[in-house]
């Protein structure tokens, strides 16, 4: 995880170029439809905080946090909030979020970790709390260009969530990448929910 937070630490200007303008209503409207206006949520893994823009945008109350002290700057300067500066492994929150939104950030959580940080996000989310989590689609794990990578597919995440009882596996969605020059890669998005 380190050498990824690097990787982001260290190329948090391109990643912000390249994915702060990228058209994400249709998971968007995937996500919010289980909402209520107003809900707190929790973008977990924010990036440029393109997402967490938005649901503010939209009259959510929203807490950004990432775990790249670069990302943290540049999503405190796009949303005009600070964004708060912790890894997945220092989550600490407790029945506090309406719901949690791991776009594309999870992924980046090997398998041997995985179980420890759904917990802590269980813990954070209130009583029929919702997660949403997208993973490239595939079932492994890999280090790729300076950054680890988990891919999931329907089979191998069912598997993952029947250790973790606390959830109910909802919905699952699968997409293009909406990058441009990258649509041919496709995407497994999850909503689950607490009980």
């Amino acid at each position: 995880m380190n050498e990824t937070i690097e990787y982001y630490n260290k190329n948090a200007l391109d990643f912000y170029i390249n994915t702060k303008d990228v058209d994400m209503q249709k998971l968007y409207d995937f996500f919010l439809k289980y909402l209520e206006k107003g809900a707190k949520i929790l973008d977990l893994g924010c990036g440029s905080g393109r997402d967490a823009k938005h649901f503010l945008d939209n009259g959510y109350d929203v807490v950004a946090l990432d775990a790249s002290i670069e990302m943290v700057r540049l999503s405190s300067e796009l949303t005009g909030r600070k964004t708060v500066h912790k890894t997945f492994n220092e989550l600490d929150y407790e029945n506090e979020f309406d719901a949690i939104w791991a776009c594309a950030s999870l992924l980046h959580v090997s398998r041997k970790e995985i179980d420890d940080i759904l917990y802590k996000i269980s813990r954070a989310l209130k009583p029929n709390g919702i997660l949403f989590a997208s993973f490239k689609y595939g079932d492994k794990e890999e280090f790729r260009n300076g950054r680890f990578f988990n891919f999931y597919e329907e089979k191998s995440f069912r598997e993952l969530i029947e250790r973790h009882r606390y959830f109910i596996l909802s919905e699952t969605l699968i997409t293009t990448d909406v990058r441009q020059g990258r649509e041919s890669e496709k995407w497994f998005s999850v909503i689950l929910k607490k009980i």
